[in-house]
C-alpha cells in the first residue's frame, strides 16, 4: 500500500496509529516528523512568505471569489510515488487543498489512486475519520487501539469535573482576529468537553465573521485566542489589533486576565489526537483549581502579560 496525505490531520493520525511506513507523499504544512522523512507533493503559492491578518483574509478571499486555488501538486513527484490512495478534504478549501483540486492533478497520472476525502463536522467525526484512514491502509484495528486511549482521556476529565461540580465558563474561541471569526466544527465540542460553553460557536459549521460589538455584548469570561495557522508567537506579534478596539478593557476576560492566545494546531488542525490535546489544554484554562496543562503542551499556550492587555 502506498499513500499519499493532502491534510496534516491526516498525517498525524497516520503517525499516531504508527502507519508512517506507508506514507510516501505529504503536504508542506504536515507535522514536522512527515516533513523531514517524506516528499512534499503539495505546495502553496504563500509558502515561505509573512503577511498580516487582514492580507491573509484578503488575499484568500480574493482566490475564493475568482474560484482559484493557491494550492497546486508537483505532479511529477506524484507520478513517481504513483499512490494508490491519496487522502485529501472538503471541510475548508482556505485552509488545505480540496478534493476538486487533488482530481484535477490525478487525472492525469498513468495510474489512478483512490481519492479518500476526510469532511469531519464534530468531534465525533474526527474520530470516525482515522478508522477511515486506518481502513483504508488496511490497519482498521490500529485506529480503534488508538482511539480507546484518547476517549480515556477526555472521560478523566468528563469524572472530575463532575466530582467538582464545576459549572460551565462562559467562554469565546477566535479562530481569526482581524476580521474576527467566531469558532466552529469541532472546536464547540472540544470547549463543552473542557467544561466552558461559547454562546457565539457555530457547532458543525463553518466558522463565520463576527462583530466586535457583539463579543462585547457576550462578554467572555474566558477568551481563547487561536487564529487558524499561526502559532502563539505569530498571534503574539498581532494581538494589537485586538487591544486597540473600543470596549477592550472593559471585557471580563481582560480585566481577570483571562485571556490566553493558543496554538492554531490545538483545534483547527483536525487530527484526533491533536483534538484531545486541546481539550486538556482548555479544560486547565477554564478550570485552573481542578487540571493544570500538561508540561508537554505549555509551550502553545501563554497569558497575555498585563501589558499588552492595554489599549
Amino acid at each position: 500500500m502506498i499513500a499519499c496525505s493532502f491534510l496534516p490531520a491526516a498525517t498525524k493520525m497516520i503517525y499516531d496509529m504508527n502507519l508512517q511506513h506507508l506514507l510516501h507523499g505529504v503536504t508542506f504544512e504536515c507535522p514536522h516528523d512527515a516533513l523531514k522523512e517524506k516528499p512534499k507533493v503539495v505546495r502553496c503559492v504563500l509558502e515561505g512568505k509573512q503577511y498580516s491578518s487582514q492580507e491573509i483574509d484578503r488575499i484568500f478571499s480574493a482566490s475564493k471569489a475568482q474560484g482559484k486555488s493557491l494550492y497546486y501538486v508537483d505532479e511529477d513527484l506524484l507520478q513517481s510515488i504513483q499512490p494508490d490512495v491519496i487522502f485529501t478534504q472538503d471541510v475548508c478549501e482556505v485552509c488545505q487543498i480540496d478534493t476538486a483540486c487533488t482530481s484535477a492533478a490525478v487525472a492525469k497520472l498513468s495510474k489512478q489512486p483512490n481519492l479518500v476525502a476526510l469532511t469531519p463536522a464534530s468531534l465525533e467525526d474526527v474520530f470516525s475519520t482515522a478508522v477511515t484512514i486506518a481502513s483504508a491502509l488496511g490497519q482498521e484495528e490500529q485506529a480503534y487501539i488508538y482511539l480507546a486511549s484518547l476517549r480515556k482521556r477526555i472521560d478523566y476529565i468528563i469524572d472530575e469535573l463532575r466530582r467538582a461540580k464545576a459549572m460551565p465558563k462562559r467562554i469565546m474561541l477566535m479562530e481569526w482576529m482581524e476580521p474576527i471569526y467566531n469558532c466552529g466544527h469541532w472546536i464547540p465540542h472540544q470547549i463543552a468537553y473542557a467544561g466552558g460553553i461559547d454562546m457565539l460557536s457555530n457547532p458543525n459549521g463553518d466558522s463565520i465573521v463576527t462583530p466586535w460589538s457583539k463579543v462585547v455584548k457576550y462578554d467572555p469570561e474566558v477568551l481563547i485566542i487561536a487564529p487558524c495557522g499561526f502559532d502563539v508567537k505569530r498571534s503574539q506579534e498581532e494581538i494589537h489589533l485586538l487591544a486597540s478596539k473600543p470596549e477592550w478593557n472593559s471585557l471580563q476576560a481582560v480585566r481577570n486576565n483571562r485571556v490566553f492566545i493558543v496554538d492554531f494546531d490545538l483545534f483547527t488542525q483536525p487530527s484526533a489526537s491533536t483534538l484531545v490535546d486541546g481539550i486538556e489544554v482548555l479544560a486547565a484554562l477554564f478550570h485552573p483549581d481542578i487540571f493544570t496543562v500538561p508540561t508537554r503542551l505549555q509551550n502553545k499556550v501563554s497569558s497575555l502579560p498585563v501589558t499588552s492587555l492595554v489599549s
